[in-house]
């Protein structure tokens, strides 16, 4: 029941560059995906972001882009659109729980270890949301401790520390994997690729 209209001309969020100290470069990236957004901002509830690294960059879009005469006002109401994926799910669990019921094969609850990506937890404020959608939707959770920890990935992080991101992603692995659960979800691609690298996903 959800209508998709993509904008083609959409890229990076530009939280790259900016993690590596380019500004004007993610600047560069922040106006590109404004202009491909405005002729829909008339047309749409919501901008979603898949990725809760995106969604923390684009909702600071308003803020980075304050100083730019051309660019401010589009620029908030992108900021002011742009919603993670998890806060438009509350609505739609009924219809997705036969298919987690479906995919799981057996007809059982899939048992998650669930990891919340900083982005989602710290940057967006939204602690427990996705966590609490599984439960819904028919999943098991095992715990995890310290699951507010870092996964070692941290947006350019694991690239300019790979020592301590290493550690951090061995201990988050650790702690994921106690509970004995068949995978180990997460809510944002930066954090998928280190942990994927290790086990199954």
């Amino acid at each position: 029941g959800i209508q998709t209209l993509v904008a083609d001309e959409a890229g990076c969020c530009g939280a790259l560059r900016s993690h590596l100290s380019d500004t004007p470069g993610g600047l560069d990236d922040m106006r590109r995906n404004v202009d491909a957004w405005t002729p829909y901002l008339e047309q749409v509830e919501a901008i979603v972001m898949t990725a809760s690294g995106c969604g923390v960059q684009v909702k600071d879009y308003g803020h980075a882009l304050a100083h730019d005469p051309a660019y401010a006002e589009r620029a908030a109401r992108v900021s002011a659109l742009t919603r993670d994926l998890s806060e438009l799910l509350p609505d739609m669990v009924p219809a997705l729980k036969p298919q987690v019921r479906h995919v799981s094969g057996a007809g059982h609850a899939r048992r998650l270890a669930f990891h919340p990506p900083c982005t989602l937890q710290h940057g967006q404020k939204l602690g427990g949301v996705v966590e609490a959608l599984l439960l819904r939707a028919g999943c098991e959770l095992v715990p995890v401790a310290d699951a507010h920890l870092c996964c070692g990935s941290a947006g350019t992080y694991s690239l300019l520390q790979p020592a301590l991101a290493q550690r951090l992603r061995d201990d988050k692995l650790r702690a994921s994997q106690w509970g004995q659960p068949e995978f180990i979800a997460t809510a944002n691609i930066a954090c998928l690729n280190p942990l994927q690298a290790q086990c199954d996903i």
